[in-house]
């Protein structure tokens, strides 16, 4: 991979050097991360002890803009330290984030192709998940249109296991066999309006051939003026689920207000539900549906506490859904700033009291409170292009929470990290 690395380098040289019409640009990323982790995604139980351990990225990106296309390639290489022996000779954790080509047909379209971030609104439900080390990035065409006001984006992927002959089973865990989705964006005065079409394919498992497929439809508002910024998203989900086969019913739906005072303090508070199944309701018509939303390819870990308890993989899918009330505060300077979330959780969806039965032999709901969760952050930029982070979170559990989780006795559930992030310009365009 080394040579293969330095052969990419030199040819991407020697193009800069005789392409006088076009620009070639070269950006480096190392960003180690420490974390302490005591109940971190999940409650931690009597018997535990907690985790510490630095990972690290590193990525090498590349983006070439010749007169009408564009080339992008981010090599990137992740590994906890430690995880390799000192001799090591090779080990297949370096790979390619993204490499992908842009041709701009007329000045307003363009097609782009390979492998490739999605990044849209606030990310909720596509996003690059740039605090995991890895990120996402997909598999895909994407068609863009775009004039001073008005943005469309249309998506397309199929995606295979390899080049086989003969059918078209997929078999890569967590991740979609097909994929369209269309996006629209207009911009009035000081409103920013998108629309989120997206067609989640899934493999059927009682078929190689076969595809089962989920619909998620839905706005994005955000408003800006003066020192008032506001949005507000809600999507709706149904189609089929493509493990269960049920028909699916769900829905999302959040608003943040945060207000910039004059003194370099900005103060939020939001509110958000998701949709979940209920543990009490054991009627036929309620059973055969899936409540539980599913934010599918968004960027998790902004929403819903850092501690990531909630839609971080598989963890809280198929569950009892989320109320999720928080208020943020973040203090700025020129050089660092610090901020504060606090997170109140309750259940969208009864929880069933294992405990207690009501006079007709059936289980009762829990309280829905599932926790408060508090963030610490702090921020502070050493020089251009190096930073210092650092983060402390705590989550104050219930017994409903417990239950949900299967934990037995109520343990401390923190976390903390420390976070180092250098990014060279080493070929500026």
């Amino acid at each position: 991979m080394k040579k293969f690395i330095s052969l990419f380098l030199t040819a991407f040289l020697i193009v800069f050097l005789n392409a006088s019409y076009s620009q070639l640009q070269v950006t480096g990323e190392i960003r180690p991360r420490t974390e302490y982790r005591h109940g971190y995604k999940t409650l931690i139980d009597t018997g535990q002890t907690g985790a510490l351990f630095t990972e690290q990225r590193a990525r090498l990106n590349f983006n070439y803009v010749a007169e009408n296309y564009k080339i992008s390639m981010s090599i990137q290489d992740i590994r906890t330290w430690g995880s390799q022996p000192q001799l090591n000779k090779t080990d297949g954790l370096t790979s390619f984030h993204t490499a992908w080509a842009e041709y701009h047909f007329t000045s307003t379209f363009s097609a782009q192709l390979g492998r490739q971030e999605l990044n849209y609104n606030d990310e909720r439900i596509l996003g690059a998940g740039n605090w995991t080390q890895q990120g996402r990035s997909h598999d895909l065409v994407l068609l863009k249109y775009s004039d001073s006001t008005f943005t469309i984006h249309g998506g397309l992927a199929y995606n295979q296991n390899a080049d086989i002959a003969v059918g078209t089973p997929y078999t890569v865990t967590n991740n979609y066999k097909e994929l369209q989705f269309l996006w629209l964006n207009k911009k009035i005065r000081e409103f920013d309006i998108s629309i989120l079409i997206l067609n989640n394919g899934l493999q059927s498992p009682t078929s190689i051939n076969g595809t089962r497929f989920s619909q998620t439809i839905g706005p994005y508002i955000e408003f800006k003026k003066n020192q008032w910024k506001t949005n507000f998203r809600a999507y709706y989900q149904e189609g089929t689920d493509g493990g269960s086969n049920k028909n699916i019913k769900a829905y999302l739906c959040g608003t943040d207000v945060f207000y910039s005072l004059p003194f370099n303090l900005k103060l939020g508070i939001g509110a958000e539900l998701l949709s979940g199944q209920s543990q009490t309701d054991t009627t036929i018509t309620y059973q055969d549906k899936n409540h539980s939303f599913n934010p599918l390819y968004g960027t998790v870990h902004k929403f819903n506490g850092y501690m990531d308890y909630f839609y971080l993989g598989s963890n809280h899918i198929n569950s009892v859904g989320l109320i999720d009330i928080y208020s943020k505060a973040l203090y700025k300077q020129r050089e660092w700033w610090i901020g504060l979330d606090v997170h109140k959780f309750m259940a969208a969806a009864d929880v069933v009291n294992p405990k207690v039965l009501s006079q007709q032999g059936k289980y009762v709901a829990m309280n829905s409170s599932l926790g408060t969760e508090l963030d610490l952050t702090f921020v502070f930029n050493l020089t251009k292009g190096v930073s210092m982070q650092a983060g402390y979170s705590h989550m104050f559990d219930t017994e409903t929470l417990r239950v949900l989780r299967v934990v037995s006795k109520a343990e401390t559930n923190n976390w903390g990290y420390f976070m180092l992030t250098f990014k060279p310009q080493l070929i500026p365009n």
